[in-house]
This record gives C-alpha cells, structure tokens and sequence, in this order.
C-alpha cells in the first residue's frame, strides 16, 4: 500500500488501484453455513454506494457521530469503510441516543430506536437480503443502497486527524488508526496477498484490527467467520486449507 495513505478509504484506493479482482473479504457464518466472498472492486462498490446513502439520503456530513451496532459482518465492514469515506464518526456498540444517526443489526433494533436521528436496519440476510418486513421506524438498508451511485465523491475534504472510530470507548482519528492498523498488520506477520482468517467480534480493537483494518492496510485479505465456535478442529483445519490461509487470529 502506499505510505501516504492517511484514512481507510486512502487504503481502500490504493487497493482498489493495485488488483481490483483480488479477494478482499470472504465472509463464513457458521450458524447459517452462508460464505460470501466479496473482491476488492466488489467490495468497494458497496462502500461507494453506502457512502453516498450515508452523505445523499442521510445527510450525514464530517464529525457526525454514527452508532454502529453490528456484528462481525462483511457488510459491517462495508459501513466503516463508508463512514472513513464521508469523515462520519463510526462508533462501535456506540450509544445510539448520543448518536446522530444509528445502523443497526436486526438483534439490536429496540436498543437503536433511542436515536433521535436517521436510523438504518440491516437484515444480515445471505446474499445482504432484505427483512420480509421492513422494522417500523427505519430505513432498511437492502432496500435503500441498490439505487446509490457506484461512484463516491465527498463534499467535503476528510481530515485525516479528525475523529474517525470509537471502540471500547477510545477515539482514534484516520491518522491513528492507519498507524495502529500498519503496527498490527507488522505484528502479526501480514503481507501484501496474506490471508488472514479471524473470529473475533467487532466489538474491540483487536477484532476490527484483524477483521479488516490490518489486511486492508497491507494488501491483503480476510476470512472473517462469525459462530467460528461452531466449527470443529477439522473443519477450521479444511477451511484454513481451502481458503489458503497464511494466518489466524481465531
């Protein structure tokens, strides 16, 4: 990746720029048996058309502070790419009636309706499904991103130093996150086509950093598995094999 870049949507750029078809996030969820394996283009479409949701329909705009309240989940991925990309301050199990606007998972809806603001559901369907019946008071996600543009421009400049990502209750700007996502990614041993496959939540650093941020950082990818609990010690061992995974962080 290129040492100037100073957010995760500089990141996601240079990775778009470098192999577009490579694979960027390959999503297990082992309580459904769902995998879906999303490249780097495809990947970046959805960030593209969740941007401009977040900064057309939504009216979202920099410093705005949006609870997140999802699960480890590659269109959780997809919304912290799209908050980075709009300068929207992505906090994680944020609380939602201190938030200007909440996206939320379907187990989690009448925790987000405390927002005052715009709120977004997400059915977390295979295939990014819609809810059968979309949730009173909220804007279903399935519904609404299709009709986006595949294109992302900001109105206005992101600031790299400028807030970008709460999590366990510390804020770290573009800036700091992209170091913090390079120390790990150094740590760990990633490299540019590494495939790392992790379990953790998204709930802490730990989990985003080895879920998205780290492979992103340095060209690689992720296999991110939610339920990895699920899976006996054969079955990780078949996976790791045939997703030809380089490292874990399970």
């Amino acid at each position: 990746m290129n040492a100037s870049d100073r957010t995760p949507a500089d990141l996601l750029r240079s990775a778009l720029a470098a192999d577009p078809a490579r694979p960027m996030v390959t999503f297990y969820d082992d309580a459904t048996g769902e995998r879906v394996e999303l490249s780097v283009a495809t990947f970046a479409n959805w960030v593209a058309k969740t941007a401009n949701l977040l900064q057309g329909d939504l009216a979202a705009e920099p410093g705005d502070r949006l609870a997140l309240l999802l699960p480890a989940h590659w269109q959780s991925a997809v919304w912290l790419l799209a908050c980075s990309s709009v300068g929207v301050v992505a906090d994680v199990q944020g609380d939602p009636a201190a938030a200007d606007l909440v996206v939320t998972g379907p187990d989690t809806l009448d925790a987000a309706r405390a927002c005052r603001g715009e709120r977004i559901a997400l059915a977390l369907r295979p295939l990014g499904g819609r809810f059968p019946q979309p949730p009173q008071g909220f804007a279903d996600y399935a519904v609404e991103v299709p009709s986006q543009g595949d294109r992302f421009a900001p109105f206005a400049p992101v600031d790299p130093d400028a807030p970008a990502l709460t999590v366990d209750g510390v804020t770290l700007t573009s800036t700091q996150l992209v170091a913090r996502a390079r120390e790990d990614a150094a740590e760990r041993g990633l490299a540019p086509g590494s495939r790392l496959l992790t379990g953790h939540s998204y709930d802490t650093w730990e989990g985003l950093s080895a879920g998205l941020y780290a492979p992103l950082a340095t060209g690689g990818s992720v296999v991110l598995c939610r339920h990895l609990d699920r899976l006996d010690e054969d079955g990780l061992a078949k996976r790791i094999e045939s997703e030809r995974v380089t490292n874990t962080a399970a």
